[in-house]
């Protein structure tokens, strides 16, 4: 297959790149062979490609510095309010390009790498990805990051620096094998340590109760020691700070106890108070009530809460003296915004803050609590929701359960005066559930300690006031919200899909890039014959290369005239990868049936990792890869239908997928899927969608036109219904024959002849346990692909229902979701004005 154009001249005329002006370029090459010179020791006088990443990494970080500075200052200046995002993941991927997009130096970049004999994309290949998440949230705080600086707000990002990050994944003999992301090991040259704002945090101990107050005594402590990193704006010369955290033990760990084994002991001791920030728990959706899990969660908002308090006092530029020491100002200067409940220890950690060492009474410590935290809400499944046992509880955090417990008391007396005798809706909405092991319910915890609670899309939001937070919500219908999900065209169209913004650009401005509902002014070319030609042009160039990229890397030809169908998130039974098994399976016995039939040809993808201890998402990994050594092999089935398991799925590889998708496949049932940010990013890069009425394809179905998008499945209401009455997959799999056809397959061996009972608890789980009802969607799935076929024949139409998705794509944008989190939440103006630069006037 010959190598799809990637040609430097080509890339020089794509405007939304920026201009390569002459001294620019000169600028670039002197600061990157300055940097390479610095970065190469005595010893070595031949660069490795390594060398040439990380020269121009720091040639293009010493753009950002400058305008950091500034930001900073302006700040301090102005005091705004500031807003701090909280979360125990951020998705970040690469940093380079996206960068230099959001600095406009991509092409001078690749005019000064050019001019230096060199080639800006092989460079930009040897970033590692920060992969500090493990889907959805992770990467929603990663676009929120982007938004935040480009709407010019005083935003910070705190969290954890994970030594290791999401594990990579190989694919060995069809099975799922972890290896640890070792992301660190050359260094990592967007981050600058931070070791003056090192704070303590403090672990176990006991509490006294004295006249003058409370103390807790006898801890554990270690330092949290922050890492920044520089979140630019989009073109407005604002460079906001990501801020992580690293465990440290303190000079004197473990020493005091020199009986317990001596002093090399107590120093190799110091890994375990260093171990909280060493890796990233892989689960998604998922909750895993483990100590260290605790410890991270903690960790993470006493170090944030310090840096906030701190920062609140000494507002004035320079000034290291306290300004500030009432607190009742808190929540106008101060928005702290929680990612799930894993940051939810913020809330009674503020009222220790307050209440044990600012003394400020309980009452008026509560109103500034609730009227600085927010929460945001990201699923509602049961297994997901965090209910920390009581005693780890009281080992771990002595003083914390206790102002938990006094939080509960008032709460519950508000309800009983609110709902006298209503003992049942006291046990409910309880912080503290009942029982053998009692629980720490967190979701109840951030309910009632924010003045605003969202979901994150408009169905997600209106099942939590009608199912998991009914009782809430009756009680305070004010408090809840919904924010809609929202993905950052910086790095999801433009960076990734230069092509498809330039042929864009062409037609309505470049502005869209900061305004996305301006996409809609493409709904005047719909019958344009260029424009479409373009469109399709475009996507066909992404498929090529992308071709191109699986045929290195995996060593698969496929056929890129096929239809690309995507399925790429996290592997999870409400996610229904299985839904899409079952439809292969029935369209391999269809051409198997009548193999001279006109099929339109497929080649379907399937990516996504697995959480290590989930059995069952491990065994549809080993199915999905067992049923393409079947068909990938079978010669009368030929390149009309091939099956991909793409290795290792993040980030990076679905900025190389999603441009080259025509199919993305959204299919979770009703109900289940908070939102999906996935879906949003194939719908804004050219592909149809085929999905559920679920999360935000309900949204993007009303934005571009449901007769755009291939809907099927049943909606929520009939879900419930199947609930109430009960679901029976024995009844579908004897009443539709391609469906027993399937099963009867994977049951029986065809896909696994060595090992023909390898899939029997998948077998056994669809016929007998499935609470994500496979079967009840499967026959008006395949009829709806069917559909998909049928107009994937007809290019001209294909490609017009494309552009009213494109044209639908505004309202998810991240950055119309970060204008109402701080019009309705945070109480402040997003703003659109540049700052000037540093080698401009004040």
């Amino acid at each position: 297959m010959s190598k799809p154009l990637s040609d430097h001249e080509r890339k020089k005329q794509i405007s939304v790149r920026g201009l390569a002006g002459v001294e620019n370029v000169t600028d670039l090459k002197t600061n990157f062979n300055r940097h390479l010179h610095f970065t190469l020791v005595k010893d070595r006088n031949v660069a490795t490609k390594r060398d040439y990443y990380f020269a121009l990494a720091n040639t293009v970080r010493d753009h950002l510095i400058g305008r950091w500075i500034r930001t900073q200052q302006h700040y301090y200046e102005k005091d705004p309010k500031r807003v701090y995002y909280i979360s125990l993941e951020f998705y970040m991927g690469r940093t380079l390009q996206n960068t230099m997009v959001n600095l406009a130096l991509e092409n001078a970049c690749d005019e000064a790498t050019y001019q230096l004999g060199l080639d800006m994309e092989e460079l930009e290949d040897m970033e590692e990805d920060a992969g500090l998440g493990n889907g959805g949230l992770g990467r929603l705080a990663a676009c929120f990051l982007d938004s935040m600086a480009s709407l010019g707000m005083a935003a910070y990002g705190y969290g954890i620096r994970y030594e290791f990050g999401i594990f990579n994944q190989k694919i060995v003999s069809g099975w799922q094998v972890e290896e640890a992301d070792d992301w660190l090991r050359y260094g990592n040259p967007w981050e600058k340590a931070r070791p003056e704002y090192m704070r303590p945090v403090q672990f176990y101990g006991r509490v006294e109760h004295h006249p003058d107050g409370v103390k807790w005594v006898d801890t554990q402590v270690v330092l949290a020691l922050p890492y920044d990193t520089p979140i630019p704006g989009y073109r407005n010369n604002i460079v906001n700070t990501m801020r992580l955290w690293s465990a440290k033990a303190p000079c004197e760990f473990n020493l005091k106890d020199f009986n317990v084994g001596g002093y090399i002991q107590a120093v190799l001791d110091r890994n375990l108070a260093e171990n909280i920030s060493r890796v990233l728990y892989p689960n998604d959706n998922f909750f895993e009530g483990k100590e260290l899990r605790l410890k991270q969660e903690y960790f993470v908002v006493a170090a944030t809460l310090q840096d906030i308090v701190r920062r609140f006092k000494v507002s004035k530029f320079g000034s290291r003296e306290i300004v500030r020491t009432d607190f009742t100002t808190l929540p106008d200067k101060v928005a702290i915004q929680l990612n799930d409940t894993h940051p939810a220890m913020a809330i009674p950690e503020l009222m220790r803050v307050l209440v044990d060492e600012e003394k400020v009474p309980w009452e008026k410590a509560w109103d500034i609590c609730v009227h600085t935290c927010a929460y945001t809400n990201h699923t509602v499944l049961p297994e997901a929701l965090e209910r920390w046992p009581i005693d780890l509880f009281q080992n771990l955090l002595p003083r914390h359960l206790e102002i938990i417990y006094e939080i509960n008391k008032r709460h519950l007396e508000r309800v009983a005066a609110k709902y006298p005798g209503d003992v049942d809706r006291l046990r409910r909405m309880s912080l503290i559930e009942e029982g053998p092991n009692k629980r720490v319910n967190m979701a109840h915890l951030c309910i009632v300690g924010s003045h605003a609670i969202n979901g994150v899309a408009r169905i997600h939001s209106d099942i939590l006031k009608a199912g998991l937070f009914k009782d809430f919500y009756e009680m305070d219908p004010h408090k809840f919200q919904n924010k809609t999900n929202g993905i950052t065209p910086r790095r999801w169209l433009v960076m990734c899909n230069p092509g498809l913004a330039e042929v864009i650009a062409e037609r309505i401005g470049e502005d869209f890039v900061r305004d996305l509902d301006q996409l809609k002014g493409l709904l005047k070319f719909i019958n344009d014959d260029a424009f479409i030609r373009d469109v399709a042009n475009v996507k066909q160039e992404n498929k090529l290369k992308f071709a191109v990229h699986l045929q290195e890397h995996y060593k698969v030809a496929i056929n890129p005239n096929s239809m690309f169908d995507l399925q790429v998130k996290r592997i999870h039974e409400y996610k229904r990868q299985l839904l899409n098994c079952l439809h292969i399976i029935t369209y391999y016995n269809r051409i198997k049936k009548e193999p001279n039939k006109n099929w339109t040809p497929r080649t379907i993808m399937i990516g996504g990792k697995a959480a290590p201890g989930y059995h069952t998402a491990k065994m549809i990994i080993r199915l999905i890869t067992a049923i393409g050594d079947i068909v990938n092999h079978d010669p009368i089935v030929g390149d009309r239908l091939k099956v991909i398991f793409l290795e290792n799925y993040r980030v990076t590889l679905a900025e190389k997928a999603i441009p080259a998708a025509d199919l993305s496949e959204q299919i979770s049932t009703a109900g289940t899927e908070a939102s999906g940010t996935g879906n949003m990013k194939f719908m804004l890069n050219g592909a149809l969608t085929i999905g559920t009425m679920d999360g935000a394809n309900v949204e993007m179905a009303e934005e571009a036109g449901e007769e755009n998008l291939f809907i099927f499945g049943m909606r929520v209401e009939e879900v419930d219904a199947m609930d109430a009455k009960g679901y029976h997959a024995s009844e579908y799999y004897n009443r539709i024959p391609e469906l027993k056809q399937a099963i009867d397959q994977i049951a029986g061996g065809f896909f696994s002849p060595k090992q023909p009972d390898l899939f029997k608890d998948i077998v056994n789980m669809l016929m007998h346990h499935d609470r994500f009802k496979v079967f009840a969607d499967y026959e008006d799935y395949i009829k709806c692909q069917e559909k998909v076929n049928a107009l994937y024949k007809n290019p001209k139409e294909w490609t017009k229902k494309v552009i009213h998705n494109i044209a639908g794509c505004g309202k998810f944008s991240s950055d119309r979701t970060i204008a109402q989190y701080a019009r309705e939440i945070w109480g402040v103006e997003p703003s659109w004005e540049k700052i000037p630069a540093p080698d401009e006037g004040r």
